[in-house]
């Protein structure tokens, strides 16, 4: 029986993640997931392909704080809400354009002090920005499956994700992969939402229709993978696995090399838990 064996967010994208035994969904995925984002002075988006410090983040969701710290660097936190605090003080909180990827949106600028400890660890001028209420982030539908009959008459939003609300990986794909590696690799390598099991390895490659608890999903692509995989998330060191080894196997006609599956979500709202029966439609 397939069932979802682990359920990740990632309040920050390109920071450390979380697990959790349950989390709700909204229209933009998990509810958390990469809400926040941290850009540079232009107000472009950073990440771990560039800079792997990211990977030593920690970050903490608690009584409406976002907390993030790191060995050695101390802590800041972050007043977070749906949406966040629309007011530091008195005063009205700063809205600005970033860009993540090609993409132009609105965010809410989190304020000087988190600005400055992540200015500090990462080396550079940055600063964090949340997705608050103005944020907007529409999939195109050419990232859409064409077999989904509600592509045109919903609108699907994606949040600080690369691309997609949503990757989901069977524990039997990373199964396959380790035994093909000198050392086998944690599945915190491929950053995914989702983790499911009682799959062949790699079907979720297939998957189109499926609901998991009561959410309902498309798979969209299968997942590109970049240097991210193999930057160790715990030390931020890196090495040529695992794309060395998934490259001998796992590249398609264009060349990416593939592991995962990206998805988008029928059902907007909803609650997933580990445990969870995955139910192929």
């Amino acid at each position: 029986m397939l069932r979802l064996t682990a359920l990740y967010l990632y309040p920050v994208k390109s920071c450390r993640g979380l697990a959790v035994a349950s989390a709700a969904v909204d229209a933009h995925g998990i509810v958390g997931d990469r809400r926040f984002l941290v850009v540079d002075a232009e107000g472009r988006f950073l990440t771990q392909r560039v800079h792997p410090r990211m990977a030593l983040i920690e970050t903490a969701l608690s009584e409406g704080m976002l907390t993030l710290s790191a060995s050695g660097a101390g802590s800041v936190s972050v007043a977070v809400g749906r949406p966040l605090r629309p007011t530091v003080g008195d005063k009205p909180r700063p809205t600005c354009t970033v860009t993540i990827w090609r993409d132009p949106v609105t965010a809410d600028d989190c304020g000087d002090e988190p600005a400055a400890w992540l200015s500090a660890f990462l080396g550079l001028p940055c600063r964090l920005v949340h997705a608050g209420a103005a944020y907007s982030r529409p999939l195109p539908a050419r990232k859409l499956p064409s077999t989904l009959d509600i592509r045109l008459s919903t609108r699907h939003e994606v949040s600080f994700a690369d691309g997609f609300p949503f990757l989901v990986i069977a524990e039997e794909s990373l199964a396959d992969l380790n035994a093909r590696l000198g050392a086998p690799l944690p599945m915190n390598r491929f950053r995914p939402n989702l983790v499911v099991a009682g799959a062949a390895p790699y079907a979720e490659d297939t998957w189109g229709r499926f609901r998991i608890g009561g959410v309902v999903f498309h798979g969209a692509t299968r997942c590109g993978r970049c240097v991210v995989t193999t930057t160790d998330q715990l030390t931020a060191g890196r090495g040529p696995e695992p794309l060395r080894t998934l490259a001998t196997y796992r590249r398609d006609a264009g060349g990416d090399v593939m592991f995962g599956r990206n998805l988008i979500h029928e059902t907007k709202t909803g609650r997933l838990a580990v445990g969870d029966a995955v139910e192929l439609l």
